[in-house]
């Protein structure tokens, strides 16, 4: 086992680590910005090391100096978090070209889902469903025409190197076609300095389904239910549980199988996330995340895991602690993000937090890096807390949430805590009945 391990992270995700690392008693590393001089992770780190000035890419994105303040502190290990470089394959092959370990998967594997058309090629190949769509990508708008026309329209153009909504536009005639393929094209070079896209049938009222996978590396991987996340903005999480209200059991044995005996055959290594559109009860694979999630928590209260002590563990080349077979869900879980960001414009809202209250009680859980006084600056992401909530049921669950928003005091900045609130007061939601539309479209209606 690691005698001390460097988080190449902020926030509420570093603390996270943290917590894991002394409960296993293991030392921990803080890097951090000029500007997270003051922040949380610093405080409760038994190390920390400044990595340099406030913009990700000269600190937190700065591979030399992360590798640095290893060799600095002697930490033998680097667990990234979510973001950042935790999908970096060039990170991953510096820290083992410099005798470190990578607590995650190998560069191998990050490089093979990174790129969404070998992605979908290789769940293709394992046996994985996917969406109908181009056999690669498609390089002018010729090209693009002849692969809709074989799809059907409509159809939904994305990057492949894509990610967060970037790059990513639908066509729902052929009208539509060229503005669309050429503005995802533009976006693309924009976002990710590559402008290659792929196209694929567009559901009409698809869920967002995510299977939670953990491999040891060596041909044996469990999964661990899902997790729906269809409640999205501009395809990005708001609201997320599990186990999803629309899965049947049937259908979480044989997705979460044909998910499992793929990353056993692939001999992945650590936490991964296969995801999923889910409609008219089958499953289209859309792209797999080589990391922890945001989301992780709701997964960690329905089967009492702790998945980033076994990442830890896994990494130090230690046995699995669980087989698929001890692995039973109790309850439902649901996670918010706190985010300070002022609803309906959901425009970032840095400043000092001049009051918080964090609530309690049986099944709350909030994993957060602020505090207060604490000054959130304005170069990273907005998000600052996550709330979840485990109950014997959805309908507990929910009523633990509601209970809990109302104990949640965070003055200074705005928060997403308001729509929360408004959320939960809606029948769609108290019922379970969504799909990855339905809250752009409430927001419409409701904000106008």
């Amino acid at each position: 086992m690691f005698d001390k391990i460097l988080i190449a992270n902020r926030g509420e995700i570093a603390l996270r680590v943290i917590r894991a690392c002394r409960e296993m008693g293991i030392a921990s590393v803080a890097v951090h910005s000029t500007a997270d001089s003051d922040a949380m992770h610093v405080r409760m780190a038994d190390e920390s090391v400044c990595i340099g000035p406030p913009p990700s890419s000269e600190s937190y994105l700065n591979i030399a100096s992360i590798i640095a303040a290893c060799e600095i502190t002697g930490a033998q290990a680097i667990h990234p978090g979510y973001g950042f470089l935790s999908e970096n394959a060039n990170f991953v092959q510096a820290l083992e070209d410099h005798g470190l370990i990578f607590i995650g998967p190998s560069s191998e594997h990050i490089r093979l889902m990174g790129d969404k058309i070998t992605a979908k090629e290789t769940a293709k190949h394992l046996g994985i469903p996917v969406v109908p769509g181009s056999a690669g990508g498609v390089h002018d708008f010729e090209e693009a025409k002849a692969a809709a026309r074989q799809i059907g329209f409509p159809v939904i153009i994305k990057a492949t190197a894509g990610g967060g909504g970037r790059g990513m536009k639908v066509a729902e005639t052929e009208s539509e076609l060229e503005i669309a393929f050429r503005t995802a094209r533009s976006e693309a070079k924009a976002a990710f300095g590559n402008d290659e896209v792929y196209m694929e049938k567009y559901l009409q009222r698809p869920r967002h389904i995510e299977i939670q996978i953990f491999g040891d590396g060596k041909g044996r991987a469990v999964h661990l239910g899902e997790r729906d996340c269809s409640l999205q903005r501009r395809h990005q999480k708001v609201l997320e549980e599990a186990p999803g209200p629309v899965i049947t059991e049937e259908q979480r044995h044989r997705i979460g199988k044909i998910c499992a005996d793929a990353m056993a055959k692939l001999k992945y290594s650590g936490a991964g996330t296969i995801e999923f559109l889910f409609e008219d009860g089958e499953f289209y694979f859309i792209e797999m995340n080589t990391r922890l999630q945001v989301e992780h928590p709701v997964t960690e209260a329905i089967f009492g895991v702790d998945l980033v002590r076994e990442q830890i563990r896994v990494a130090a080349g230690e046995k699995m602690e669980f087989h698929q077979d001890q692995l039973k869900i109790r309850g439902a879980a649901i996670e918010v993000r706190i985010n300070a960001e002022r609803v309906p414009g959901f425009t970032p809202c840095p400043g000092t937090i001049t009051q918080y209250h964090a609530p309690g009680g049986l099944g709350v859980r909030i994993d957060s890096a602020i505090y207060d006084g604490y000054k959130i600056p304005p170069y990273y992401d907005s998000l600052i807390g996550k709330l979840i909530v485990h109950g014997r049921d959805r309908q507990e669950a929910l009523a633990r949430l509601s209970r809990a928003l109302g104990e949640l005091i965070v003055d200074g900045v705005d928060t997403t805590v308001p729509l929360f609130h408004a959320l939960l007061a809606e029948p769609d939601i108290q019922r379970g009945d969504y799909s990855i539309h339905w809250l752009e479209k409430w927001l419409a209606k409701t904000y106008g």
